[in-house]
């Protein structure tokens, strides 16, 4: 792989990245509470402000932003580096969010499923029907944490469905190459699981407790964060502690790690005119990086 640039520091704990047809990049600051764009020379404009903890973001149907607020953390600063910690005082529960980019109007489209309140959505993947999924990665306190789930909603405001449920700590989702195939990084586990599907919001369950397989699962001191997926459907998540990016192929059978100068890399997503740039939120350090990646990534749905 290719060397790293980075492209704009100064971010308070960047996530969510989303190449823009324009050169720029969308991304949630999590800690400022913002959804922001970082321009080709680095320049940063405020597109959002949403409260809370904005997470994972997504371009939907519409042309709006989709985002996943998991309701804010408590902030702990180490030397040089920022880090989450547990469901901060000040939390109101977590959402759905919605943003115009041409007017920064945000709206919420939901808070709850099933009556059951959503606890901290963390990332998410709109398929070609126009529907999206969602993890829910749950908060954590000073002696306890929630259970996670998988969700499918529609981006009206008028439906959500919980799919697969409890899951320990579901961050990053994905969709395979063919749409057919999707992914799920547990963070806590360092595994990730896959599921195939049978329509739109519909899993073939299998004989296994959550419904999926077991793709691949790491050892060591190493968590799993975000992910995006590669034309050669590899499912390429970022890992915190081992900081960087580990690389799973389609099959389970080969893992990678590319390593990052950041402890907590969180996320990333492909750009550039041959997506074939990974552009790499370095959370701890609050910095959004560039670089090559061996093959290309695949056109997100919208």
């Amino acid at each position: 792989m290719a060397g790293i640039q980075e492209i704009s520091a100064g971010l308070q704990f960047p996530e969510g990245p989303i190449a823009m047809p324009d050169g720029s990049i969308l991304l949630v600051e999590i800690q400022r509470g913002t959804l922001t764009r970082v321009l080709p020379d680095g320049a940063q404009k405020i597109a959002a402000r949403l409260g809370g903890g904005p997470n994972g973001a997504a371009l939907g149907p519409d042309g709006r932003v989709y985002v996943c607020n998991n309701g804010g953390f408590q902030w702990h600063r180490v030397g040089e580096h920022v880090y989450p910690g547990h469901q901060p005082e000040d939390y109101a529960g977590g959402s759905i969010q919605r943003v115009d980019l041409a007017t920064g109007e945000v709206e919420t489209l939901y808070t709850h499923c099933g009556g059951h309140p959503l606890r901290g959505p963390n990332d998410i993947v709109f398929d070609a029907e126009g529907g999206f999924w969602f993890t829910d990665l749950g908060k954590t306190r000073a002696r306890d944490l929630d259970w996670g789930g998988l969700y499918y909603a529609r981006p009206d405001g008028g439906s959500i469905r919980e799919v697969v449920y409890p899951l320990l700590s579901p961050n990053g989702v994905g969709l395979s190459p063919d749409g057919r195939r999707l992914y799920v990084a547990e963070s806590l586990t360092a595994r990730v699981f896959a599921w195939d599907l049978s329509g739109p919001g519909q899993i073939a369950r299998a004989p296994t407790g959550n419904g999926g397989r077991l793709l691949a699962g790491v050892g060591g001191l190493q968590y799993f964060d975000s992910l995006a997926v590669d034309s050669e459907g590899a499912v390429c998540v970022a890992t915190i502690a081992n900081g960087g990016i580990t690389r799973i192929a389609a099959d389970g059978q080969r893992v990678e790690h590319f390593p990052m100068p950041d402890p907590l890399t969180t996320n990333l997503c492909f750009g550039g005119s041959d997506l074939r740039t990974a552009y790499v939120t370095l959370s701890a350090t609050g910095r959004l990086v560039r670089t090559r990646w061996p093959v290309p990534g695949i056109p997100l749905n919208f």
